[in-house]
């Protein structure tokens, strides 16, 4: 549950415990409305009325927020750490009692009873344990969507929210029985070695959801269009950034997501990879954002597409996944030692062992989340450069731009100007907005005779 603070490389992450049964696709169910018209100039000057305003306008040389909307930032953000953390902790505490009173084993009796097979078992066993987790959680997230609809954050429907919460859990639980009928079939055939050929038949199925996310997870929960239809002079204004990048991105990869139906934060992520790889733009942005400001978050994309982050962060992903299969294997055998008996469990290849490997793994993942969000803000700073760089020359004032767009982000995500360095480094997929507004501001080779990292 990392926190994405602005717009970012945004996989629909087909995450570690998917593989092992939470199918946590990280769904953007976020919103905002009314359109605006953006006019991009097909040269690279602004118009002179839109000139003259920047030049009046004071450097952005911080990020900084009115003390009514300081307010806000600072409650909003702790409420959501504070969130994140019950969540975490919520989590453990529902799966240890569950285990504890017995209510997974007799789920697996029931479902032992029904039926001796073991693909009827887990169309018996899993959806069971996966909508008992699913409504244990439900209160925590009908809180924070109405936490988020009193800071306005959200404007999704109480009704639009409950039919994707649904969709997300019929997602999750046919993505779950077959994942757990797989799991099981390669306990019970390599009880030794599990963790391994799990992992094997894992790295396919996980490449194969990223594969088809763009084009049939993701339109189940958001509508997306050929950004070409509807602002085809962005699409002429990327067209010459990319060119002059010299890595040009055909239109039919650019998208535009009508994200403004249910937030008004705004983000650009790039997703997929072959041919479903694209870059997805939410009209949000669109309409809080000037042309010159679009494009710096463009660059940003263009980064993440041009240096190769989503590939190298799903391998990372899936070199993580090897260590946390192989870690979780070892926990599981000091788990069933200890507590197998108070909880039911046969051995390992009992189906009440699959909420134990959910609880570990749910461990695994809490802890691993400062790694996580460390390679993420890398990562982020990276495309943080390359925008810079794609756009200097391009853009008159680029370093101003880049830092005005940050300001923006900041004041319309409510993000907190000096977050705690422990939620920094635990929870922040981003550098925090100060940060990167500051970066954006200094950051200048050219005057010093230096070579840009990227765009040369």
């Amino acid at each position: 549950m990392s926190k994405r603070t602005n717009f970012g490389y945004g996989f629909v992450r087909v995450p570690i415990v998917l593989v092992l049964l939470i199918t946590g696709i990280c769904i953007a169910i976020n919103p905002s409305s009314k359109a605006q018209d953006l006019r991009i100039a097909a040269g690279n000057n602004q118009s002179s009325a839109t000139q003259a305003d920047q030049n009046r306008k004071p450097a952005t040389d911080h990020y900084q927020l009115s003390h009514e909307k300081y307010g806000k930032a600072v409650a909003y953000s702790r409420a959501w750490y504070t969130l994140y953390f019950v969540s975490v902790a919520w989590g453990f505490v529902v799966l240890f009692f569950l285990l504890r009173l017995g209510v997974i084993a007799r789920l697996r009796d029931a479902a032992e009873r029904l039926s001796g097979r073991l693909y009827l078992q887990a169309m018996i066993f899993v959806p069971g344990l996966l909508l008992l987790l699913d409504l244990s959680h439900l209160p925590i997230s009908i809180y924070w969507h109405w936490f988020s609809l009193r800071y306005q954050q959200s404007v999704q429907g109480w009704g639009s929210w409950f039919w994707d919460w649904g969709k997300a859990n019929l997602l999750e639980v046919a993505l779950g029985v077959g994942l757990g009928l797989l799991l099981f079939v390669v306990i019970r055939w390599k009880p030794r070695t599990w963790w391994l050929y799990f992992w094997y038949a894992a790295v396919p199925v996980t490449l194969f959801l990223f594969f088809i996310s763009p084009w049939f997870i993701d339109p189940m929960f958001n509508t997306f269009s050929p950004l070409q239809d509807k602002q085809p002079e962005l699409v002429t204004a990327i067209a010459k950034l990319t060119n002059h990048a010299g890595v040009p991105i055909p239109p039919e990869r650019m998208f535009l997501m009508q994200a403004s139906a249910k937030t008004n934060q705004l983000n650009a992520y790039v997703t997929g990879f072959g041919a479903s790889k694209r870059v997805v733009i939410w009209d949000t942005t669109i309409q809080k954002t000037t042309a010159d400001e679009l494009l710096f978050i463009v660059g940003h994309e263009l980064g993440h597409y041009v240096l190769g982050h989503v590939v190298k962060g799903f391998a990372l992903s899936l070199a993580g996944l090897l260590i946390a299969f192989y870690v979780a294997y070892r926990v599981l055998q000091w788990a069933l030692a200890r507590w197998g008996t108070q909880w039911g469990a046969r051995g390992q290849g009992d189906w009440v062992t699959l909420a134990i490997l959910l609880l570990i793994m749910n461990g695994i993942t809490f802890l691993s989340a400062p790694i996580d969000s460390s390679v993420s803000r890398t990562i982020e700073h990276a495309a943080d450069v390359y925008g810079l760089e794609v756009i200097h020359g391009v853009i008159p004032n680029s370093a101003e731009v880049a830092a005005h767009a940050f300001q923006v982000l900041g004041e319309v995500d409510l993000d907190e100007p000096n977050p705690p360095w422990i939620i920094k480094i635990w929870l922040y997929s981003h550098p925090p907005i100060s940060e990167r507004l500051e970066f954006a501001h200094t950051y200048d080779p050219w005057s010093k005779g230096e070579s840009p990292r990227y765009v040369k």
